[in-house]
């Protein structure tokens, strides 16, 4: 089901909501559900040996898998029948009328006034990031060296993934780094950067410059859709929320195949963007990941929008 969508489930709306009854929204919690625990079925059930790219998503963002499993329909949307009334003692929920005669009147809703008396700046501030960031051209020549600069000269029992080998080893990583111009714009990524790596990079971006510079091309921009949908919730809808994870999933992958590490034992291929070839490979992997980022960043804008307005 497509990110927001309620066709199919809706028995009545009033005051502007749409009414989803019994049947039709336990039925999207339930599909949501089994959605999230086939994605997230490795990293629930490794043990040992850390995946640095399953394994990413729950640490290096703060949602646990049992908080992305949970399914909120959105905001606008009032949920109908006793199934719901658990909702009334969640944070930021309560009653709506539903105009209808199958229940006794009344269905769970997010109170959008109260979560934007507690969320209303995040929500400006998230509208304004992705806005500016829609509003750019992509930029498609970084080639994943971040994660290289991220080791450049570090002792190897001191890199990040210490637990996987350097495909060119510490000399040959270093090289690559130093004859390569760095043009990294996003501060995440930059912030991990090597103390000797910074000074390579043509930006130095700060935190405060994250609106100013952001842009689609970039890997964690993209991946960070994520990170922005699952802070609007519960006002997302979490088919959406899922649909972001999904992508930032797909997204680490060319990080870490584009990265100095090798994965092969894990089953990827690299990504040898110190080569001609491997920079042609990454800048088309990154032109794909932003058409497929593009609908969802609007998705998100659309629900920041919905929100202001109700306000």
């Amino acid at each position: 089901m497509a990110a927001g969508t309620t066709a199919g489930t809706a028995h009545g709306a009033a005051h502007g909501l749409v009414v989803l009854d019994e049947p039709g929204w336990t039925a999207r919690a339930r599909a949501h559900a089994e959605r999230v625990d086939r994605l997230t079925a490795g990293h629930r059930e490794r043990a040992g040996r850390k995946h640095p790219v399953e394994d990413f998503l729950f640490s290096y963002y703060s949602l646990r898998p049992a908080q992305l499993r949970r399914w909120h329909p959105g905001a606008g949307v009032a949920l109908a029948g006793a199934a719901a009334q658990e909702r009334l003692t969640w944070r930021d929920h309560t009653t709506a009328p539903t105009g209808t005669h199958d229940t006794d009147g009344a269905a769970v809703t997010l109170d959008v006034p109260a979560f934007l008396a507690r969320r209303g700046d995040a929500v400006r501030h998230v509208r304004a990031l992705l806005t500016a960031v829609a509003s750019r051209p992509l930029h498609l020549g970084c080639f994943g060296l971040h994660e290289w600069a991220m080791v450049y000269r570090l002792d190897p029992g001191d890199v990040r993934h210490a637990g996987w080998p350097l495909r060119l080893g510490p000399d040959g990583t270093d090289e690559v780094v130093g004859s390569h111009r760095i043009r990294c714009s996003h501060f995440d990524a930059f912030r991990f950067f090597t103390d000797a790596a910074r000074p390579l990079n043509t930006l130095q971006p700060r935190r405060e410059d994250q609106v100013a510079l952001d842009q689609p091309g970039c890997l964690h921009a993209t991946m960070d859709l994520y990170k922005w949908a699952y802070k609007l919730s519960p006002a997302t809808p979490s088919e959406l929320v899922a649909d972001c994870f999904e992508l930032a999933r797909d997204v680490r992958e060319l990080d870490m195949r584009a990265s100095p590490y090798d994965l092969r034992e894990l089953g990827y291929a690299p990504v040898p963007v110190e080569t001609p070839e491997g920079k042609a490979a990454y800048a088309a992997h990154q032109k794909a990941f932003a058409e497929r980022a593009a609908p969802l960043r609007a998705a998100l804008i659309a629900v920041c929008d919905q929100l202001i307005t109700e306000r």
